[in-house]
C-alpha cells in the first residue's frame, strides 16, 4: 500500500477483556457505545483506510482478521462492503458490494490510474509471479522500474523532462496505494505488495500484456510523453474515499 494511510500494525493491540462497551465490560473510551472489540475495531479501520491488511506488515491485525472475520464481514456488509481474503497470499481488502437487485450507495471511489501507471502495475504484477516461482520475495530497485518505463517513451521525444517526470509519478502512486513497500537499510529498493495479485485477475493480465507489449514494440502509436498521452486512462483501483483520485 510508503502510504498516505496510518498503518495500525505498530499500534498495541488490546485483549478482549475490558473492550466490549455494549456487553456490559468497561468501555474503550468515554460514551463507547461499541460492542467490538478494540483489536476487531483496528482491523476494520485498517481495512477501510486500505489498501488492504497484509499479514507480513501488519502481522497483529492478521491473527484478529482472522479470529473475527464473521463479524467484521457483517460489519462491512452494513456498509455494502465485502471482505476479500487471500489465505495463501495472507492479504485482505474491501471492495465494493455488486448487486442487481439493490442500489447500492458507494463508498468506495477508484484511482484512475494513467498509461505509466499501468504500465508500471502491470510490471510489478509480472514481478510477483516470477518471485512466487522462485518461492521468494518480489524485490525491485527504483532504477529498474524507471528503465522498464523507459521503453515506453516516445521515439524522437523533445520533452524529455517531461516523460522523466512521469515516470517518477508512476513510481509514486504505486507507493501511495502501498503497492511497492519501502524496504529499510535498502536504499531505492521496494518489495511489491502481494495485494496486487487480487485487484489484477489472470485475465486482465493477459490483456493488458497484449496491448502494453504491442505499444512498446511500436506495433501502435503509444506517444507516452505527448499531452494527448498523458491523460489516457489505464486501470481503475479501487480506493477508500480518503485517497485522492487522478
Amino acid at each position: 500500500m510508503l502510504s498516505s494511510s496510518t498503518d495500525l500494525s505498530e499500534e498495541p493491540l488490546a485483549t478482549d477483556t475490558g473492550t466490549h462497551g455494549a456487553a456490559g465490560d468497561a468501555c474503550a473510551f468515554l460514551g463507547d457505545t461499541g460492542a467490538l472489540p478494540v483489536d476487531t475495531r483496528r482491523v476494520l479501520v485498517q481495512l477501510l483506510l486500505g489498501p488492504s491488511v497484509d499479514a507480513r506488515r501488519q502481522s497483529k491485525l492478521w491473527p484478529v482478521l482472522l479470529r473475527d472475520e464473521s463479524v467484521i464481514r457483517s460489519r462491512l456488509h452494513e456498509l455494502f462492503l465485502e471482505v476479500v481474503i487471500d489465505h495463501e497470499q495472507r492479504v485482505a481488502f474491501t471492495r465494493q458490494v455488486v448487486s442487481d437487485e439493490l442500489d447500492v450507495p458507494v463508498l468506495l471511489r477508484k484511482a484512475q490510474l494513467t498509461f505509466l501507471e499501468t504500465a508500471l502495475l502491470l510490471y510489478l504484477r509480472q514481478r510477483l509471479t516470477q518471485a512466487d516461482a522462485q518461492g521468494e520475495r518480489a524485490v525491485v530497485s527504483l532504477d529498474e522500474l524507471q528503465e522498464h518505463l523507459s521503453v515506453f517513451e516516445r521515439t524522437g521525444n523533445s520533452d524529455r523532462a517531461r516523460f522523466q517526470r512521469q515516470s517518477v509519478n508512476a513510481v509514486d502512486k504505486a507507493k501511495k496505494l502501498s503497492l511497492l513497500q519501502a524496504i529499510r537499510g535498502s536504499g531505492d529498493r521496494y518489495e511489491v505488495s502481494p495485494t496486487l495479485k487480487l485487484l489484477f485477475s489472470a485475465e486482465e493480465i493477459q490483456h493488458l500484456t497484449r496491448t502494453y507489449t504491442a505499444l512498446a514494440s511500436g506495433h501502435r502509436d503509444g506517444a507516452v510523453g505527448s499531452e494527448a498521452r498523458e491523460e489516457d486512462d489505464g486501470e481503475d483501483l479501487p480506493m477508500t474515499d480518503d485517497e485522492e483520485s487522478l
